[in-house]
């Protein structure tokens, strides 16, 4: 107030001589925003081209809203007057419905003066998207209710979960037979061999002791068919249809078996059964002998 009493105090020839200042001018660049939204604040002065004029920078304050960017725009002379604009982008996030903005223009005048110019205070509505539930100062929240009863809710079968846990398991499963499906193939091939052979020798030597008993050439017969049975299975191959010789070349010419089984073959294909039941024993086991040599072969092998 003492600045604008010292203007009324002096003459009026120095009033004449006075220039008077015109202040800057901000506006928006439009007259409603949303929350979010970019809107542009321009802040345009004209003066004197000799004046030197600073205008905010970043670091001024936005309030309520937050600095984006700006724009400088040439300076235009016309008439001996010169304009300066400056574009600001802005953003607000404020509920406010109606937000002003005020920005300052800085005047040097020699040295150390500087005249502060503020504009009219711009201001801009905001337009709300989400719907006001309470208008009038009477409405309120809806009441909540204490007495409901809970009803049971059938519990739905989670197959995310499931199939998510089945992949999982598929996965894991085809990692662990990737490493260790081999040896245990290998433990189960050995198990199998194991269990064969030993059904085999309970059968083998229950036909023997039988042909002890009755020295019956079809017992002789059932013996070496489960003989060649076993060792097929064992070596993998058909044996039951080589006859005697055909057999003994395949397993080398071995004289167990070469042996055994012309024992076999006088009593099954010859009926003296009489003169040769001690060799038939003798044959049962080379047999036996051979067919328990083979595994330990295989299985040593396997």
């Amino acid at each position: 107030m003492g600045g604008w009493l010292l203007v009324l105090g002096t003459s009026a020839q120095a009033l004449a001589g006075a220039q008077v200042v015109v202040g800057p001018v901000g506006r928006f660049s439009r007259a409603v925003v949303e929350v979010g939204q970019p809107i542009d604040y321009v802040l345009s002065y004209t003066h004197d081209p000799a004046e030197e004029v600073v205008f905010p920078d970043s670091l001024a304050s936005f309030g309520p809203f937050e600095y984006a960017g700006r724009r400088w725009l040439p300076t235009r002379t016309t008439g001996g007057r010169s304009l300066d604009q400056a574009v600001y982008h802005l953003r607000t996030f404020s509920l406010a419905p109606v937000q002003t903005l005020q920005l300052p223009v800085l005047l040097l005048r020699g040295a150390t003066d500087t005249l502060r110019l503020l504009p009219p205070v711009a201001q801009v509505r905001l337009h709300r998207l989400a719907p006001t539930l309470y208008t009038t100062e009477e409405a309120s929240p809806p009441r909540l209710r204490t007495q409901y009863q809970v009803l049971p809710l059938v519990p739905a079968f989670n197959y995310p979960f499931w199939l998510a846990g089945l992949a999982g398991g598929l996965v894991l499963a085809g990692g662990a037979w990737a490493l260790y499906g081999r040896r245990w193939r290998q433990r189960y091939g050995r198990y199998k061999r194991r269990k064969n052979h030993v059904y085999f020798l309970t059968q083998f030597t229950r036909n023997a002791e039988r042909f002890t008993l009755s020295r019956s050439a079809a017992v002789v017969e059932r013996t070496v068919v489960l003989w060649k049975n076993y060792l097929s299975s064992l070596e993998d191959t058909n044996l039951n249809s080589l006859t005697t010789k055909e057999l003994t070349e395949y397993f080398h010419n071995d004289e167990d078996v070469r042996r055994a089984l012309r024992a076999t073959d006088r009593v099954v294909y010859g009926n003296l059964l009489s003169e040769d039941a001690q060799e038939v024993d003798t044959a049962f086991q080379l047999l036996r002998g051979f067919a328990e040599r083979q595994y330990e072969q295989v299985f040593t092998g396997y």
